[in-house]
Protein backbone atom coordinates (compact mmCIF):
# COMPACT_ATOMS: atom_id res chain seq x y z
CA UNK A 1 0.00 0.00 0.00
CA UNK A 2 1.11 3.76 -1.29
CA UNK A 3 0.21 6.82 0.43
CA UNK A 4 1.08 9.90 -0.68
CA UNK A 5 1.57 12.92 2.03
CA UNK A 6 0.78 16.30 1.14
CA UNK A 7 -0.05 19.86 2.86
CA UNK A 8 0.95 23.56 3.00
CA UNK A 9 4.67 24.40 3.69
CA UNK A 10 5.58 24.12 7.74
CA UNK A 11 2.91 22.35 8.79
CA UNK A 12 4.44 19.16 9.77
CA UNK A 13 4.58 17.00 6.67
CA UNK A 14 8.74 16.40 6.76
CA UNK A 15 9.10 15.98 10.65
CA UNK A 16 5.97 13.71 10.55
CA UNK A 17 7.39 11.77 7.52
CA UNK A 18 10.52 11.49 9.34
CA UNK A 19 9.13 10.61 12.45
CA UNK A 20 7.12 7.57 10.23
CA UNK A 21 9.96 6.24 8.26
CA UNK A 22 12.79 6.92 10.07
CA UNK A 23 14.38 8.59 7.18
CA UNK A 24 16.56 11.87 6.44
CA UNK A 25 14.29 14.29 5.21
CA UNK A 26 15.29 17.68 6.17
CA UNK A 27 12.62 19.43 8.29
CA UNK A 28 12.95 23.02 8.81
CA UNK A 29 11.55 26.12 9.77
CA UNK A 30 11.32 28.05 5.96
CA UNK A 31 8.88 26.51 3.47
CA UNK A 32 9.52 24.43 0.61
CA UNK A 33 12.54 22.58 2.88
CA UNK A 34 11.62 19.44 0.89
CA UNK A 35 12.42 19.85 -2.74
CA UNK A 36 12.15 16.05 -3.71
CA UNK A 37 9.69 13.58 -3.39
CA UNK A 38 10.54 11.71 0.01
CA UNK A 39 9.67 8.16 -0.24
CA UNK A 40 10.05 5.82 3.03
CA UNK A 41 9.05 2.09 3.49
CA UNK A 42 7.51 1.35 7.14
CA UNK A 43 6.72 -2.21 8.48
CA UNK A 44 3.18 -2.49 9.58
CA UNK A 45 3.12 -2.66 13.13
CA UNK A 46 0.93 -5.76 14.13
CA UNK A 47 1.20 -7.65 17.55
CA UNK A 48 -0.11 -11.13 15.88
CA UNK A 49 3.47 -10.94 13.97
CA UNK A 50 5.20 -11.02 17.09
CA UNK A 51 3.15 -13.31 19.07
CA UNK A 52 3.61 -15.82 15.87
CA UNK A 53 7.25 -15.09 15.62
CA UNK A 54 7.79 -16.09 19.37
CA UNK A 55 5.65 -19.15 18.85
CA UNK A 56 7.87 -20.12 15.75
CA UNK A 57 11.35 -18.97 15.94
CA UNK A 58 11.80 -18.51 11.89
CA UNK A 59 14.49 -17.53 10.55
CA UNK A 60 13.19 -14.37 9.27
CA UNK A 61 10.16 -12.29 10.38
CA UNK A 62 8.31 -10.56 7.43
CA UNK A 63 5.82 -7.45 8.18
CA UNK A 64 3.48 -6.30 6.14
CA UNK A 65 4.55 -2.62 4.82
CA UNK A 66 2.74 0.55 4.32
CA UNK A 67 5.01 3.21 1.68
CA UNK A 68 4.72 6.93 2.49
CA UNK A 69 5.61 9.21 -0.55
CA UNK A 70 6.25 13.46 0.87
CA UNK A 71 5.93 16.09 -1.81
CA UNK A 72 7.10 19.33 -1.51
CA UNK A 73 4.58 21.77 0.28
CA UNK A 74 1.52 23.45 -1.87
CA UNK A 75 0.61 26.83 -1.92
CA UNK A 76 -2.02 28.64 -3.44
CA UNK A 77 -1.46 28.83 -6.50
CA UNK A 78 0.07 25.07 -7.19
CA UNK A 79 -2.30 23.91 -10.10
CA UNK A 80 -0.74 27.15 -12.26
CA UNK A 81 2.84 26.48 -11.25
CA UNK A 82 3.38 28.27 -8.28
CA UNK A 83 5.63 27.04 -5.71
CA UNK A 84 7.81 23.74 -5.53
CA UNK A 85 4.92 21.26 -4.81
CA UNK A 86 3.06 21.61 -8.32
CA UNK A 87 6.39 19.94 -9.99
CA UNK A 88 5.85 16.74 -7.35
CA UNK A 89 2.19 16.07 -7.80
CA UNK A 90 3.04 13.33 -10.35
CA UNK A 91 4.53 11.35 -7.96
CA UNK A 92 1.24 10.67 -5.89
CA UNK A 93 -1.37 9.70 -8.91
CA UNK A 94 -0.01 6.42 -8.31
CA UNK A 95 -1.05 6.40 -4.73
CA UNK A 96 -3.63 4.71 -3.13
CA UNK A 97 -4.44 6.70 -0.95
CA UNK A 98 -3.77 10.49 0.12
CA UNK A 99 -2.47 11.79 4.05
CA UNK A 100 -3.49 15.54 4.20
CA UNK A 101 -1.21 17.53 6.69
CA UNK A 102 -3.50 20.07 8.59
CA UNK A 103 -1.71 22.43 11.06
CA UNK A 104 -4.09 22.65 14.21
CA UNK A 105 -1.10 24.02 16.44
CA UNK A 106 -0.12 28.10 17.42
CA UNK A 107 3.39 28.30 17.11
CA UNK A 108 5.60 31.46 17.54
CA UNK A 109 8.36 29.31 16.68
CA UNK A 110 7.52 27.73 13.35
CA UNK A 111 6.04 30.90 10.51
CA UNK A 112 3.00 29.49 9.17
CA UNK A 113 2.83 30.41 5.36
CA UNK A 114 -0.27 32.50 5.99
CA UNK A 115 0.57 33.74 9.42
CA UNK A 116 -2.14 32.48 11.22
CA UNK A 117 -3.65 28.84 12.37
CA UNK A 118 -6.77 28.27 10.59
CA UNK A 119 -7.55 24.88 9.61
CA UNK A 120 -10.44 25.03 7.38
CA UNK A 121 -8.81 27.94 5.58
CA UNK A 122 -5.55 25.74 4.63
CA UNK A 123 -7.69 22.37 3.87
CA UNK A 124 -9.29 24.57 1.43
CA UNK A 125 -6.58 25.65 -0.60
CA UNK A 126 -5.20 22.39 -0.71
CA UNK A 127 -7.95 20.90 -1.94
CA UNK A 128 -8.73 23.46 -4.70
CA UNK A 129 -5.27 22.65 -6.05
CA UNK A 130 -5.35 19.15 -5.97
CA UNK A 131 -9.33 19.91 -8.20
CA UNK A 132 -7.57 22.43 -9.91
CA UNK A 133 -4.77 19.72 -10.88
CA UNK A 134 -7.49 17.43 -11.98
CA UNK A 135 -9.11 19.50 -13.32
CA UNK A 136 -6.58 20.58 -16.39
CA UNK A 137 -6.48 16.79 -16.78
CA UNK A 138 -10.55 15.74 -17.38
CA UNK A 139 -10.74 19.12 -19.45
CA UNK A 140 -7.63 18.17 -22.04
CA UNK A 141 -9.34 14.23 -22.14
CA UNK A 142 -12.80 15.54 -22.62
CA UNK A 143 -11.36 17.43 -25.05
CA UNK A 144 -9.89 14.89 -26.99
CA UNK A 145 -12.51 12.27 -26.39
CA UNK A 146 -15.46 14.18 -27.50
CA UNK A 147 -13.09 14.33 -30.86
CA UNK A 148 -12.38 10.54 -30.99
CA UNK A 149 -16.54 9.84 -30.55
CA UNK A 150 -17.40 12.01 -33.54
CA UNK A 151 -15.32 9.86 -35.58
CA UNK A 152 -16.82 6.74 -34.66
CA UNK A 153 -15.22 5.82 -31.20
CA UNK A 154 -18.74 4.96 -29.68
CA UNK A 155 -16.69 2.57 -26.62
CA UNK A 156 -15.82 6.14 -25.44
CA UNK A 157 -19.71 7.09 -24.19
CA UNK A 158 -18.88 6.09 -20.76
CA UNK A 159 -15.44 7.86 -20.63
CA UNK A 160 -17.27 10.63 -21.96
CA UNK A 161 -20.08 10.36 -19.53
CA UNK A 162 -18.25 9.94 -16.45
CA UNK A 163 -15.93 13.31 -17.51
CA UNK A 164 -19.23 15.23 -18.00
CA UNK A 165 -20.17 14.74 -14.56
CA UNK A 166 -16.55 15.55 -12.69
CA UNK A 167 -15.80 18.84 -15.15
CA UNK A 168 -18.38 20.97 -13.51
CA UNK A 169 -17.46 19.40 -10.10
CA UNK A 170 -13.93 19.93 -10.08
CA UNK A 171 -14.66 23.47 -11.54
CA UNK A 172 -16.55 24.40 -8.14
CA UNK A 173 -13.35 22.85 -6.41
CA UNK A 174 -15.33 19.54 -5.21
CA UNK A 175 -13.53 16.70 -4.70
CA UNK A 176 -14.02 14.09 -8.05
CA UNK A 177 -14.62 11.37 -5.27
CA UNK A 178 -17.80 13.04 -4.57
CA UNK A 179 -18.79 12.28 -7.93
CA UNK A 180 -21.28 9.41 -8.33
CA UNK A 181 -19.83 6.81 -11.21
CA UNK A 182 -21.40 3.39 -12.33
CA UNK A 183 -19.10 1.20 -12.59
CA UNK A 184 -18.59 1.58 -16.27
CA UNK A 185 -17.78 4.93 -15.75
CA UNK A 186 -15.33 4.58 -12.75
CA UNK A 187 -13.73 1.93 -15.07
CA UNK A 188 -12.68 4.49 -17.66
CA UNK A 189 -11.34 7.21 -15.71
CA UNK A 190 -9.16 4.72 -13.27
CA UNK A 191 -6.35 5.22 -15.60
CA UNK A 192 -6.53 9.28 -14.68
CA UNK A 193 -5.04 8.41 -11.01
CA UNK A 194 -7.34 11.89 -9.97
CA UNK A 195 -5.48 13.08 -6.93
CA UNK A 196 -9.57 14.06 -5.50
CA UNK A 197 -11.13 10.63 -6.54
CA UNK A 198 -9.05 8.84 -3.73
CA UNK A 199 -9.31 8.18 -0.44
CA UNK A 200 -8.11 10.99 1.70
CA UNK A 201 -7.18 11.02 5.38
CA UNK A 202 -7.10 14.37 7.00
CA UNK A 203 -4.07 14.32 10.00
CA UNK A 204 -4.81 17.13 12.27
CA UNK A 205 -1.27 17.97 13.74
CA UNK A 206 -1.70 19.06 17.21
CA UNK A 207 0.45 20.34 20.40
CA UNK A 208 1.46 18.17 22.54
CA UNK A 209 -0.88 19.49 25.26
CA UNK A 210 -4.06 18.61 23.66
CA UNK A 211 -2.66 15.38 22.07
CA UNK A 212 -4.69 12.80 23.96
CA UNK A 213 -8.06 15.13 24.40
CA UNK A 214 -7.81 15.21 20.86
CA UNK A 215 -7.30 11.53 20.39
CA UNK A 216 -10.32 10.89 22.83
CA UNK A 217 -12.88 13.70 21.67
CA UNK A 218 -11.47 15.68 18.70
CA UNK A 219 -14.61 18.07 18.60
CA UNK A 220 -13.38 19.08 21.67
CA UNK A 221 -10.26 20.54 20.57
CA UNK A 222 -11.01 24.08 19.14
CA UNK A 223 -8.47 23.81 16.59
CA UNK A 224 -9.33 20.47 15.36
CA UNK A 225 -13.11 20.02 15.60
CA UNK A 226 -13.88 22.43 12.56
CA UNK A 227 -11.77 19.59 10.68
CA UNK A 228 -13.27 16.86 11.99
CA UNK A 229 -16.60 18.04 11.04
CA UNK A 230 -15.46 18.49 7.70
CA UNK A 231 -13.76 15.22 7.61
CA UNK A 232 -17.13 13.70 8.79
CA UNK A 233 -19.35 15.34 5.94
CA UNK A 234 -17.12 14.33 3.33
CA UNK A 235 -16.80 10.73 4.54
CA UNK A 236 -13.25 11.04 4.99
CA UNK A 237 -10.84 9.58 7.54
CA UNK A 238 -9.45 11.55 10.31
CA UNK A 239 -6.22 11.02 12.83
CA UNK A 240 -4.78 13.61 15.28
CA UNK A 241 -0.68 13.20 15.60
CA UNK A 242 2.02 15.63 17.28
CA UNK A 243 4.39 15.62 15.13
CA UNK A 244 7.19 16.50 17.54
CA UNK A 245 6.33 13.82 19.46
CA UNK A 246 5.87 11.36 17.10
CA UNK A 247 9.77 12.39 16.52
CA UNK A 248 10.54 11.30 19.93
CA UNK A 249 8.56 8.50 19.96
CA UNK A 250 10.90 7.34 17.53
CA UNK A 251 13.97 7.69 19.30
CA UNK A 252 13.14 5.76 22.24
CA UNK A 253 12.78 2.09 22.61
CA UNK A 254 9.99 -0.11 22.92
CA UNK A 255 9.09 -0.18 26.73
CA UNK A 256 10.44 3.64 27.31
CA UNK A 257 7.68 4.15 24.01
CA UNK A 258 4.93 2.16 25.68
CA UNK A 259 5.50 4.16 29.23
CA UNK A 260 5.82 7.60 27.22
CA UNK A 261 2.43 6.70 25.39
CA UNK A 262 1.08 5.69 28.79
CA UNK A 263 1.97 8.55 30.55
CA UNK A 264 0.32 10.72 28.06
CA UNK A 265 -2.80 8.54 28.43
CA UNK A 266 -2.93 7.33 25.02
CA UNK A 267 -3.16 4.03 23.71
CA UNK A 268 -0.90 3.54 21.04
CA UNK A 269 1.18 5.89 18.79
CA UNK A 270 0.03 8.33 15.30
CA UNK A 271 1.90 5.84 13.08
CA UNK A 272 -0.48 3.14 14.19
CA UNK A 273 -3.75 5.21 14.21
CA UNK A 274 -2.89 6.36 10.57
CA UNK A 275 -2.20 2.93 9.31
CA UNK A 276 -5.64 1.68 11.23
CA UNK A 277 -7.25 4.60 9.26
CA UNK A 278 -5.61 3.90 6.16
CA UNK A 279 -6.65 0.28 6.26
CA UNK A 280 -10.29 1.09 7.72
CA UNK A 281 -10.64 3.32 4.66
CA UNK A 282 -9.37 1.25 2.09
CA UNK A 283 -10.97 -2.05 3.32
CA UNK A 284 -7.60 -3.78 4.02
CA UNK A 285 -6.97 -6.71 6.37
CA UNK A 286 -4.37 -8.73 7.56
CA UNK A 287 -3.71 -12.90 7.39
CA UNK A 288 -0.35 -15.08 8.12
CA UNK A 289 1.77 -17.55 6.62
CA UNK A 290 4.23 -19.40 9.71
CA UNK A 291 7.03 -22.03 8.95
CA UNK A 292 10.41 -22.77 10.22
CA UNK A 293 12.14 -20.48 7.55
CA UNK A 294 9.58 -17.52 7.33
CA UNK A 295 6.53 -15.92 9.36
CA UNK A 296 4.88 -13.54 7.50
CA UNK A 297 1.98 -10.92 7.32
CA UNK A 298 0.27 -10.25 4.34
CA UNK A 299 -2.25 -7.89 3.25
CA UNK A 300 -5.58 -8.18 1.08
CA UNK A 301 -8.68 -6.73 0.66
CA UNK A 302 -11.63 -7.23 2.77
CA UNK A 303 -13.96 -9.91 0.85
CA UNK A 304 -11.38 -11.82 -0.97
CA UNK A 305 -11.02 -14.74 -0.77
CA UNK A 306 -9.05 -18.13 0.12
CA UNK A 307 -7.32 -18.40 -3.37
CA UNK A 308 -7.37 -14.35 -3.53
CA UNK A 309 -5.38 -14.60 -1.11
CA UNK A 310 -3.22 -17.84 -2.32
CA UNK A 311 -1.97 -15.42 -5.61
CA UNK A 312 -1.02 -12.78 -2.85
CA UNK A 313 1.36 -15.21 -2.24
CA UNK A 314 2.62 -16.54 -5.08
CA UNK A 315 0.82 -16.94 -8.81
CA UNK A 316 1.02 -20.66 -8.87
CA UNK A 317 -0.53 -21.23 -5.94
CA UNK A 318 -3.62 -19.51 -7.10
CA UNK A 319 -3.21 -21.33 -10.02
CA UNK A 320 -2.66 -24.93 -8.87
CA UNK A 321 -5.20 -24.70 -5.53
CA UNK A 322 -6.69 -27.14 -3.84
CA UNK A 323 -7.27 -26.31 -0.39
CA UNK A 324 -6.55 -23.80 2.11
CA UNK A 325 -6.24 -25.03 5.79
CA UNK A 326 -7.24 -21.80 8.21
CA UNK A 327 -6.81 -21.75 11.72
CA UNK A 328 -8.73 -18.08 12.92
CA UNK A 329 -6.57 -15.61 14.94
CA UNK A 330 -8.98 -16.09 18.22
CA UNK A 331 -8.98 -19.87 17.54
CA UNK A 332 -5.08 -19.90 17.71
CA UNK A 333 -5.19 -18.02 20.79
CA UNK A 334 -7.71 -20.42 22.36
CA UNK A 335 -5.31 -23.35 21.86
CA UNK A 336 -2.68 -21.99 23.60
CA UNK A 337 -0.94 -20.28 20.33
CA UNK A 338 -0.10 -23.87 19.24
CA UNK A 339 -0.74 -25.01 15.82
CA UNK A 340 -0.41 -28.36 16.76
CA UNK A 341 -3.09 -27.77 19.98
CA UNK A 342 -5.50 -26.42 17.28
CA UNK A 343 -5.68 -29.73 14.76
CA UNK A 344 -5.95 -31.55 18.28
CA UNK A 345 -8.91 -29.48 19.10
CA UNK A 346 -10.61 -29.31 15.87
CA UNK A 347 -9.57 -25.88 14.76
CA UNK A 348 -8.02 -26.11 12.02
CA UNK A 349 -10.41 -25.83 9.33
CA UNK A 350 -10.11 -27.22 5.53
CA UNK A 351 -11.44 -24.12 3.19
CA UNK A 352 -11.80 -24.46 -0.48
CA UNK A 353 -11.41 -21.37 -2.82
CA UNK A 354 -14.34 -19.66 -2.31
CA UNK A 355 -13.81 -19.03 1.41
CA UNK A 356 -14.06 -15.56 2.60
CA UNK A 357 -10.71 -14.71 4.03
CA UNK A 358 -10.97 -12.92 7.60
CA UNK A 359 -9.19 -10.98 9.36
CA UNK A 360 -6.31 -12.61 11.76
CA UNK A 361 -6.51 -15.73 9.66
CA UNK A 362 -3.34 -18.09 9.79
CA UNK A 363 -3.05 -20.36 6.61
CA UNK A 364 -1.56 -22.90 5.12
CA UNK A 365 -2.31 -23.29 1.22
CA UNK A 366 -2.56 -26.47 -0.02
CA UNK A 367 -2.00 -26.19 -4.27
CA UNK A 368 -0.34 -28.41 -6.98
CA UNK A 369 1.69 -26.94 -10.70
Amino acid sequence: MQVGIVGLPNVGKSTLFNALTAAAAEAANYPFCTIDPNVGVVPVPDDRLEILADAFQPETVTPATIEFVDIAGLVEGASRGEGLGNQFLSHIRTVDAIVHIVRCFPSEDVVHVYGSVDPLRDKAVIDTELALADLAVVEKRRERGAKQVQTGRKELAAELAALDKLVPALREGRPARMVELDPAEEAAVRSYGLLTRKPIIYCANVGESVIAQAVRDPRSVPEVAPLALAAEAEGAGLVEVCGNLEAELATLSREDRHAFLDELGLPESGLRRMIHAAYDLLGLQTFFTTGPKEVRAWTIHKGDTAVDAAGEVHTDMARGFIRAEIVGWDDYLKSGRSLAKARELGLVRGEGRDYLMADGDIALIRFNV
